[in-house]
């Protein structure tokens, strides 16, 4: 059939690019130390930024709201399957990480995929332009795409360049976006140089605080709290199911943007609603970041990431200026970099080959995410294993 083989010779074109994408199966829950394919694992992986998903609070939690609410919502926010552990949820977001505007209101998501484009598509239209950093997330990428605003890309954390875009500019809506840490290059972008061009030229500024949520910030509250902003020009987009360890996301703004969301966002229109149960679990997950077990854990990180980033620079490849958890390891070429991967898998390392269109062409690396459940000694292993690997490099 010859759509079948039109699909086969582009997996055939995949395969002899070194872009082929497999998935492997945990037997174990997500945690620092795995069962993966049958074989037993030290994970670099995972976002499990604090090591919350499988802490015995939250499993507890999911558990209750199990069987206080059932095992799912049954329709969509707006036709039933908004429950009181959503609606609590939401309001303990507001109060956790509200902090940067007026009059804080939360919408959850199923996903921050969704979320994204719930947002961007919300706020952007054909009358608008949308300015998107370089390297911002898929899920940002698509949301512009899919606003039909007129999309404009400035290059990587370039606020100056930025500027000059902005200048040039005459839409009526102008929205800014970006990641606040860059999940595959781990540095943060320069928010409060973005937020002062938001104000400067009336814009939005959307953040998508996926990888800063729970880790940055005092008691974890985020990338905003992290830099200490505040405006009504902001909204906050934070995934729920990386450092908060559990699954969704939330959108976080005036209480007004909110509410334009839950009437023009399509993605949140237009699908069930999330387990009621996921959330009684993420109300209980946001006690526990913002709890002195929390700041312990996010002390623990920080010096975990302090090692790795000593480590790494002893390697023969080329590492990423990145002081948060995620710590890349730049290689270069697919093949190479997929072998390297396969070396470490062979020696019980799990740490993933990142190629494109994920990241430039050119550019493929190890992309070493830590968890507050790691330990030294997982670092140790580790480093024998790249002092091993550099001596034949």
């Amino acid at each position: 059939m010859l759509l079948l083989d039109t699909l086969t010779q582009g997996l055939v074109d995949l395969e002899a690019r070194g872009l082929t994408r497999r998935r492997r199966i945990a037997d174990t829950a997500c945690a620092a130390h795995m069962t993966v394919d049958g074989r037993d694992i030290v994970g670099f992986a995972s976002n499990d930024y604090l090591g919350l998903a499988a802490h015995p609070a939250l499993v507890a939690a999911q558990a209750e709201g199990a069987q206080r609410y059932g095992a799912g919502s049954g329709g969509s926010h707006l036709l039933g399957g908004h429950s009181r552990a959503h609606a609590k949820l939401e309001d303990d977001l507001a109060a956790f990480a509200g902090g940067f505007v007026d009059a804080p209101r939360a919408l959850s998501f199923c996903t921050g995929y969704m979320a994204n484009l719930a947002t961007l598509t919300a706020l952007a239209g054909r009358d608008a332009t949308l300015f998107s950093d370089a390297l911002n997330h898929a899920s940002l990428i698509d949301g512009a795409r899919l606003s039909r605003a007129d999309v404009q890309i400035y290059p990587h954390g370039d606020a100056e360049a930025l500027a000059a875009m902005l200048d040039a500019c005459d839409s009526p809506v102008k929205v800014i976006v970006t990641d606040s840490v860059f999940s595959m290059d781990g540095d943060i972008a320069p928010l409060a140089a973005l937020l002062a061009l938001a104000e400067q030229h009336g814009a939005w500024l959307v953040v998508d605080d996926a990888h800063g949520f729970g880790v940055l910030g005092p008691q974890g509250r985020g990338a905003l709290a992290h830099a200490a902003l505040r405006s009504p020009h902001l909204v906050y987009v934070c995934t729920l199911g990386k450092a908060a360890g559990v699954a969704g996301a939330a959108v976080i703004a005036h209480e007004t943007v909110i509410e334009w969301l839950v009437q023009r966002a399509r993605p949140y229109i237009f699908t069930t609603a999330a387990a009621p149960a996921v959330a009684h679990a993420v109300s209980a997950s946001l006690t526990l970041i913002a709890s002195s077990e929390g700041d312990a854990r996010r002390a623990h990180l920080a010096a975990l990431i302090e090692r790795t980033r000593a480590i790494l620079e002893r390697t023969p490849w080329q590492p990423v200026d990145s002081m948060t958890a995620v710590q890349p390891l730049i290689i270069g070429e697919n093949e190479a970099t997929l072998a390297l991967a396969a070396k470490l898998d062979a020696a019980g390392l799990w740490v993933p080959a990142i190629r494109p269109p994920t990241v430039p062409v050119g550019t493929s690396r190890l992309r070493i995410s830590l968890s507050a459940g790691h330990s030294f000694d997982d670092l140790a292993r580790l480093e024998a294993a790249f002092d091993r690997l550099g001596e034949t490099a």
